[in-house]
């Protein structure tokens, strides 16, 4: 139960600093373009190195390592913890697995996004 509370509080922090941080950078540009949410993903790919570079040199407990990543990295954006986990299989030399990863994240989400539309629209 402390694990989960610990991620919960991660992701609430997370959360706010996303919506706080993409609609403070979007309101900066008149265009359509999600400059926002761009931003969002790279700092949240960059924060996600950091914190498992720093878990590794100082050897974080797991506790803290599942606060920071999977809570605040995760409730910031899980494009960080999809770029992390496909550059550790590019890093293994799993290039098949991590080809057919961003292939599958990206072409079978947006089918699944437009398939939940659709649903609705149906109903």
């Amino acid at each position: 139960m402390k694990i989960i509370a610990l991620i919960g509080i991660g992701s609430f922090i997370g959360g706010i600093f996303r919506y706080l941080l993409s609609q403070s950078v979007q309101s900066k540009f008149l265009s359509a373009y999600p400059f926002g949410t761009l931003t969002v993903n790279i700092i949240g790919c960059l924060a996600i190195g950091i914190v498992f570079g720093l878990s590794e040199k100082f050897n974080f407990s797991p506790e803290w390592r599942l606060f920071l990543a999977t809570g605040i990295c995760g409730g910031f954006t899980t494009f960080s913890t999809f770029s992390f986990e496909t550059m550790a299989m590019l890093r293994d030399g799993q290039y098949l697995y991590s080809f057919l990863y961003i292939g599958s994240s990206v072409f079978v989400g947006l089918i699944a996004v437009y398939l939940g539309i659709l649903l609705l629209k149906l109903l």
